[in-house]
């Protein structure tokens, strides 16, 4: 361990599957970890069988170096870095009773999802209802699965933020045999493309769900990122390679892969599921349901070309039948 990792006092906020698999990368390399759970019922648990017992159970943790909150002050009075993840609907809830003063904190999301009826990012969020500078203001990008990261499958992950050096150190506690990581200063097209690879994997799962086949899937997607690439030049018009991992990456992990929850919830309403139904059976938050919307109230300002989104806005909010819905994008696709 360096000695950056043994002075800085890491809390992840946050008992999802991808907050335990993050748990689980920075206890290669911090000697102790604060983390928050709402329920002081689930850190009993926790301590008693040493995993989370809600998601991904296989993890074992050495209790003795976590510290378990349920006082969200608390942790944050206790911690220098806040690394959030939760999903974004809960966010504004999670942090209703925080008194605390996070402005000297470095504050990263690991929420891929937008502040619904605000229609902000999780930057701007913290930026608007907390005066956090962006260079106090960090994200970690995929593509990467929490079920993979539990397998220490080799994955990578991006960390954005407008401070490269902070990034830099950052990243340097997430490194490990199965984790690699890359910098980028560009917070907004990371953000605002882990919201818009949700919509799209929905998009890929209502189509799987109506049978259209890898073909289609392939043009999709191609589409997708030209759309994401659209959004994302036209809210925060900067030199990006669209094609790097943080992006592409990102999407095609969403769109393809089995653990993918958006495609999933997207398969389930292709096979006729309605939306309330396909959520309970999911047990799990699909982020792109409510990045979808507002996604949507967004670019009425913006008047960017988006059939894809339009297209899942139109079956998951207006009820039109995802096969006459889907039958009408493929005019737009090339």
């Amino acid at each position: 361990m360096s000695e950056i990792s043994e002075k800085l006092r890491i809390a992840i906020i946050g008992s999802g599957s991808w907050a335990t698999a993050l748990a689980k990368i920075f206890m290669n390399n911090v000697p102790e970890l604060n983390w928050y759970f709402r329920k002081a019922e689930t850190i009993d648990l926790f301590r008693k069988f040493h995993h989370n017992p809600n998601y991904l159970q296989s993890i074992e943790f050495d209790v003795k170096r976590v510290h378990f909150y349920s006082d969200i002050n608390e942790i944050a009075g206790q911690s220098d870095i806040l690394v959030f993840a939760i999903p974004s609907a809960f966010l504004k809830d999670a942090l209703k009773d925080l008194t605390v003063d996070i402005t000297n904190k470095f504050v990263v999301s690991a929420i891929k999802g937008i502040v619904p009826d605000d229609n902000l990012v999780v930057g701007q969020f913290f930026h608007e209802y907390y005066n956090m500078p962006y260079e106090q203001f960090g994200v970690i990008a995929g593509p990467c699965h929490a079920e993979e990261v539990a397998r220490e499958l080799l994955s990578y992950l991006t960390i954005a933020s407008p401070d490269v050096k902070r990034a830099r150190q950052f990243a340097f506690l997430l490194e490990s045999p199965y984790i690699r990581t890359h910098i980028s200063d560009d917070i907004w097209g990371t953000e605002y493309s882990s919201v818009l690879k949700n919509i799209m994997a929905i998009a890929a799962g209502i189509s799987h769900g109506l049978r259209y086949g890898d073909n289609f899937q392939a043009v999709l997607m191609s589409n997708a990122i030209q759309e994401i690439k659209r959004f994302v030049d036209t809210v925060h018009p900067i030199t990006r390679d669209i094609k790097s991992s943080a992006y592409l990456g990102d999407l095609l992990v969403t769109g393809y892969s089995q653990y993918s929850r958006n495609r999933t919830f997207g398969a389930m309403v292709g096979k006729g599921y309605t939306v309330r139904t396909a959520m309970l059976e999911m047990h799990m938050i699909a982020e792109g349901y409510f990045a979808t919307k507002c996604i949507r109230e967004i670019n009425s300002r913006y008047n960017v070309n988006m059939p894809i989104t339009d297209a899942v806005y139109n079956i998951l909010y207006d009820n039109i039948s995802p096969a006459i819905e889907l039958r009408i994008l493929t005019e737009h696709l090339r």
